[in-house]
């Protein structure tokens, strides 16, 4: 526990774990009174030059006024943060407050100086820049507003890492000083370098994982099976080209198998990058303490006995990550199957796999070994590694997930040159709210397919999770705004990748059918449009069809301006045989090659070998490597595969991704149009536009005083009407009617027609039970309405009745913003009633919403057509409906104390709307950690 140093508590909210540009992590924590022996030993591992560019002068040592100075703080108007490895400080940074003079101040003055110092040795790895990140942090939250730093002109390194900041400032040359001065109000710029360098530490940190130089197995056993000896075969019989060694206390012998043994990893006498941790969980912490001191980078724990155990586990596992990160180490794990590079230059295979997959283009990722296991098994059932072009790129199966997350390897395939596809198996989502954001840059890349497990169950016990309110029908549209492919089965995760790998992107929706069979191309029709494609009448070439006529047809359909993809289905003939399955796949090939623009899939029934014939009779079976140091054997003869191209992928033919079913192939085939119009429209993401009527700083206003009153806040009508009428939203007045006088007063105030409702909770928005009363053109019928709902429904003061003026007739729709703690802000639309609450249709966007994305909520719900003139109706006026859809996102993103909006029902008319109801939840804003500084979850 850290002792406070002056006269605030000691902020333990400041306390993060970074990743530093180079993989690597370190602790950026408060400086207290009990670090001076920790400052002075690290002063004097910094090298002259380094304290001349600090002080600007010789200063050969800290004075004890120095370190009093530096260890004591207020945590307001003078605060010191240090990075730390191992417990002891590699970097310092500190502020001081001062006013106009320069001098020592408190509040009110808003500026501070700012001050660093990195150990040489740590020089280069990003600790200034992570450490000013978190430094502006901490000033912003005790109301500093602006840094000023003086550096001497020769120190370019530090220069570098105020201008590279991003932030607005000044800089201008006195007495020999370069003087910087920033605010430290985030800015685009700002944020933008803030997520350049985490992602470049992200992938940096997986890279070290998964392309290590040396590795050593800790827990091997002498005798073969076991977690640990098993590794060590499977890393042996890859072809590691990298040093391999073995560590288990009980072992005599210097090698097993050809691999140097070791009883510690502090016996080896080479740098050890990577460590496979096998032992049972009690003893893991000693492992770790060892692996630390022997400066390894990461560890693979496969131990079990963490989260996923119960309470005790879980803290367990907590303090394994708090002790790996206290020695600058990532861990993929606890309780992990492990990880896979396929790379000729790396050949790792530390998992418990026993085979290695074929090189190739696409990048796994499982939460779970089961489900990792079964995707390795179909993608070798189904020849996911053809020619190297739609293997294997990398593999890791995160177990509990404690440290190295999707997020962190979505960060590594971004700009990984080995990936073409990303496929994801996910049991949880730690930070939705970031997978989102890296998912559509990914996606903007490369194809992201994602299949998510627990969907209607909670997460597995091992892993963190922040609590979310929205459904999983929410977050799945969410996930395909960004981008991501979403399917449901990993069947379906193999077929999309398997087409995306080896096919390009369509151009639009429709295809072509030809095949051997009227009956499947039929089944083919059918099935393109179940899914929304839009295909052209079979062409059905007989049972006798050769080769020949299939390359006709298929070269015929691709030159056809009207098809933008092609479905070839095909089954075999009586006693067909291998060479005739060859041919026909080479005619295909061939014919495909002309049109290098549009995607080709096969459907055939299991008979016969063309499947295998299209993918060139390659598997993801193991392949001979060649010997090299550490290596071990290379697979058996028995298990290398005849390849019948070879070649750099470059150099491979086109190669077309066969399916046993029509549905599976065209399910395969939407998703890759679906896709590809995403990718067409994030090109152009439209714009948040700017309405001159919206009152932001009388929102703000309002918004204040009502919080005052207390967080947690339902708006009176009065104030939600006046809140959304600052932002352009006009809702229509309903006057409360308590007593049929004072419903007959209203409707004098409002004018007739009007409605009488009920607001009671169990009958608002439920016309369905009788609680409204429409177009009432008098008195009377006014107090003949007013009694009969009394009669059937209760007394007034049950159904607080109000009277209403009518609106003009059009469709009911709902407007809602809600602010979820994980996802963020989310705006929803639907259609009042029955089509939203009872089949789900709604439609949701993350917050702000551009033009593009109102346009496209309109129309992505299925009862889309009645706001279009379904069957002869009038069209609504869709442009004054996204108009208000714009006005709530700019209410809910400009305000976070706006927790929820809901606008219900909203009245489209041919021409305008009417707002008829609404409700407004205020509480104080909650904290936006993607707007923070860089840091690690917290475990």
């Amino acid at each position: 526990m850290q002792t406070s140093s002056d006269r605030h508590e000691y902020p333990s909210h400041w306390e993060a774990d970074v990743v530093l540009r180079d993989g690597g992590t370190a602790r950026i924590r408060p400086i207290t009174v009990d670090d001076a022996e920790r400052l002075v030993s690290f002063y004097e591992q910094v090298s002259d030059e380094s304290k001349y560019y600090r002080f600007f002068a010789p200063y050969p040592r800290l004075s004890a006024k120095d370190v009093h100075r530096f260890t004591h703080h207020d945590f307001v108007d003078r605060v010191g943060l240090a990075a730390t490895v191992g417990g002891e400080f590699i970097a310092t940074v500190r502020y001081d407050r001062i006013n106009a003079d320069g001098r020592p101040a408190s509040l009110p003055a808003d500026e501070a100086e700012v001050a660093f110092l990195v150990q040489d040795a740590h020089q280069g790895r990003g600790v200034a820049s992570a450490l000013l990140e978190h430094i502006a942090a901490v000033a912003r939250e005790r109301d500093i507003r602006r840094f000023a730093a003086e550096v001497l002109p020769a120190n370019s390194k530090m220069i570098k890492v105020f201008t590279d900041a991003g932030y607005q400032q000044k800089r201008h040359f006195e007495d020999g000083v370069v003087r910087l001065e920033f605010d430290l109000e985030p800015t685009d710029r700002s944020l933008a370098v803030q997520r350049a360098r985490e992602q470049r530490a992200e992938a940096r940190s997986v890279q070290r994982l998964l392309a290590p130089g040396s590795v050593a197995v800790i827990g091997a056993g002498r005798t073969p099976g076991g977690v640990g000896r098993s590794v060590l075969d499977n890393l042996r019989e890859a072809g590691f080209t990298g040093r391999l060694y073995a560590v288990n206390k009980a072992l005599q012998e210097k090698e097993l198998d050809g691999v140097p043994a070791h009883r510690s990893v502090r016996d080896i006498a080479e740098p050890v990058d990577l460590a496979v941790v096998a032992v049972p969980a009690p003893y893991v912490p000693e492992v770790v303490a060892e692996c630390g001191e022997h400066g390894v980078q990461g560890l693979v724990v496969v131990s079990a006995g963490y989260a996923e155990s119960g309470p005790a586990g879980r803290e367990r596992q907590r303090a394994l990550v708090r002790q790996a990160r206290t020695y600058g180490m990532r861990i993929i794990g606890p309780n992990a199957f492990g990880v896979i590079n396929t790379s000729p230059e790396v050949r790792l295979n530390a998992s418990l796999a026993p085979e290695m997959p074929r090189p190739g283009r696409i990048g796994l990722f499982a939460q779970s070994g089961a489900i990792g296991i079964a995707l390795l098994s179909r993608l070798h059932r189904r020849g996911g590694g053809v020619t190297g072009v739609t293997g294997v790129s990398t593999f890791v199966s995160s177990g509990n997930r404690a440290d190295v997350s999707g997020n962190d390897v979505l960060q590594y395939w971004y700009d990984d040159p080995d990936t073409d596809v990303a496929l994801m198996y996910l049991e949880s989502i730690g930070n939705p709210r970031k997978f989102t954001r890296l998912a559509r840059r990914t996606a903007a890349a490369k194809p992201l397919v994602v299949v998510q497990g627990a969907r209607h169950a909670a997460a597995p016990q091992g892993h963190a999770v922040r609590a979310t309110r929205l459904p999983h029908a929410t977050v799945s549209a969410l996930l395909r705004q960004a981008g991501v492919i979403r399917v449901d089965t990993i069947t379906e995760l193999v077929d999309a990748g398997l087409l995306l790998a080896r096919q390009p992107l369509p151009a639009g929706p429709r295809v072509a059918i030809l095949g051997n069979s009227e009956s499947l191309g039929l089944l083919t029709f059918d099935a393109c449009l179940a899914e929304g494609l839009r295909p052209l009448p079979p062409l059905d070439l007989t049972t006798a069809a050769s080769a020949e006529d299939f390359h006709r047809a298929l070269t015929k359909a691709l030159a056809d301006d009207r098809c933008d993809a092609v479905v070839v289905t095909a089954i075999p003939a009586v006693g067909e045989t291998s060479a005739q399955d060859a041919a026909l796949a080479k005619a295909l090939r061939s014919a495909s090659a002309s049109a290098p623009a549009k995607p080709v899939l096969v459907v055939h029934v299991e008979l016969g070998g063309l499947a295998e014939a299209l993918s060139a009779a390659a598997s993801t079976a193991p392949q001979a490597a060649s010997t090299a140091p550490g290596a071990g054997q290379a697979p058996r003869p028995a298990e290398r595969p005849a390849t019948a191209v070879s070649g750099p992928p470059e150099a491979s033919p086109r190669l077309i991704p066969a399916y046993p079913a029509a549905e599976r192939a065209v399910r395969a085939l939407g998703e890759a149009v679906k896709y590809a119009q995403w990718r067409r429209e994030v090109a152009d993401p439209g714009k948040v536009p700017e309405y001159e009527d919206i009152d932001e700083k009388g929102a703000a206003e309002q918004i204040d005083e009502l919080l005052s009153r207390g967080s947690g806040l339902t708006l009176a009508p009065e104030d939600a009407c006046v809140l959304l009428g600052r932002y352009g939203i006009d809702v229509h007045r309903a006057l409360p009617a308590p007593t049929p006088d004072e419903a007959a007063a209203a409707a004098r105030t409002l004018g007739y027609p009007v409605a009488l409702k009920t607001t009671a909770p169990h009958l608002r928005h439920r016309a369905d039970l009788g609680g409204v009363r429409l177009d009432l053109t008098d008195e009377a019928q006014l107090r003949r309405a007013y009694t009969e709902l009394t009669d059937l429904f209760g007394t007034p003061d049950v159904l607080r009745p109000v009277v209403q003026s009518m609106a003009p007739r059009g469709v009911d729709t709902v407007v809602r913003a809600v602010i979820d703690p994980a996802a963020g802000a989310v705006l929803s639309f639907g259609l009042a009633g029955a089509a939203s609450e009872l089949l789900g249709d709604t439609a949701h966007r993350l917050v702000p919403v551009t033009d593009r994305d109102a346009s496209s909520l309109v129309r992505s719900i299925r009862t889309a057509p009645l706001l279009f003139g379904w069957r002869g109706s009038a069209p609504v006026d869709t442009v004054a409906l996204e108009e208000l859809m714009l006005r709530v996102s700019r209410l809910v993103d400009d305000h976070p104390e706006v927790v929820a909006v809901s606008l219900e029902p909203v009245v489209v008319a041919p021409r305008g709307l009417s707002v008829l109801g609404a409700t407004v939840r205020l509480a104080r804003a909650p904290v936006r950690d993607d707007l923070g500084p860089r840091t690690l979850p917290v475990v």
